[in-house]
């Protein structure tokens, strides 16, 4: 093993930590400039729970990119989701393109979206458990018992058990449309079910210098032939990521550190529904692509 610092000469304003499983069990593993490094066993925590419950998470991954890592090879891990235990939630309407999208799906009640919107107080749910959750490539699901469902492509923030915003990911918040718009007390329902959310690759971690604006696009091919691509900036976003994480915290604990979806700004046109075989492509700038097929 050589310092990585020797090995390449890193930017830490792109500094990633993905999760792996390889011939030693899961382990956690740095990305700099498209190369992969595994973490030394012995040299701290091994999984996202230990490194999101440090006192300074981002100091702890920044000291370790100066000591010793073994380069690895893609092809011969299975990169898991950027999870352990953690819960996952997510902040909705934070984007007018959604309150818009929400109020019109809506059978009864759509002013409720109006006005969260324009609320003090942001609109947050649980989004899933860990064992929920799907990495890159592999399969995400509608619901059997809906007729319209879509992805809903995000940023997502990776927050510490203290609160604090250390890192970037990527979210597919799949969601039912028609369960939702039948009535908003459905929304846990229209959300939480097994391979309704994805995260991934990586999660990119937060230091000083990063561009706080960021392009996320995404594209759903069905049969080779993409069926729809958007794009929106997070500049877009209403709330702060600090004020976000506050709500998040104030009668909460998380023992383990959190992941929180931070809304949606892509919505396809009402006569769409995502179709088994289809493939959802999204990608942030800076943090890299989730690419799911349909199951």
């Amino acid at each position: 093993m050589e310092p990585l610092d020797e090995l390449v000469s890193t930017d830490s304003t792109k500094l990633k930590i993905f999760r792996f499983r390889g011939r030693e069990g899961i382990r956690l593993g740095i990305e700099v400039e498209n190369i992969l490094f595994a973490l030394p066993a012995d040299s701290g925590p091994a999984e996202i729970s230990e490194w999101l419950s440090q006192t300074d998470p981002v100091g702890w991954i920044l000291d370790k990119k100066k000591k010793t890592a073994t380069t690895i090879v893609e092809s011969e891990i299975e990169i898991l989701p950027p999870v352990d235990v953690q819960e996952v939630w997510a902040s909705g309407v934070t984007y007018f393109r959604s309150k818009v999208a929400r109020m019109e799906e809506s059978e009864q009640g759509g002013d409720f979206y109006d006005r969260v919107y324009d609320a003090e107080r942001p609109e947050l749910f649980f989004k899933s458990t860990a064992g929920r959750v799907v990495g890159c490539n592999q399969p995400i699901r509608v619901r059997r018992d809906s007729e319209w469902n879509v992805p809903e492509p995000e940023l997502v923030l990776v927050i510490s058990s203290r609160g604090k915003v250390v890192g970037y990911t990527i979210g597919n918040d799949v969601s039912s449309r028609s369960i939702e718009g039948e009535n908003p007390l459905y929304l846990p329902q229209a959300k939480v079910y097994d391979g309704g959310c994805a995260m991934g690759p990586a999660i990119l971690v937060k230091t000083d210098g990063q561009n706080t604006e960021r392009r996320i696009g995404m594209t759903i091919s069905r049969e080779g032939d993409i069926v729809f691509e958007g794009e929106v900036s997070t500049e877009k976003i209403k709330r702060t990521e600090e004020e976000l994480a506050e709500y998040l915290f104030r009668e909460l604990t998380f023992e383990h550190g959190v992941f929180l979806f931070t809304g949606t700004g892509i919505v396809p046109p009402d006569d769409f529904t995502l179709l088994s075989g289809d493939v959802v492509r999204i990608s942030i700038e800076g943090i890299g692509t989730l690419e799911n097929p349909v199951a």
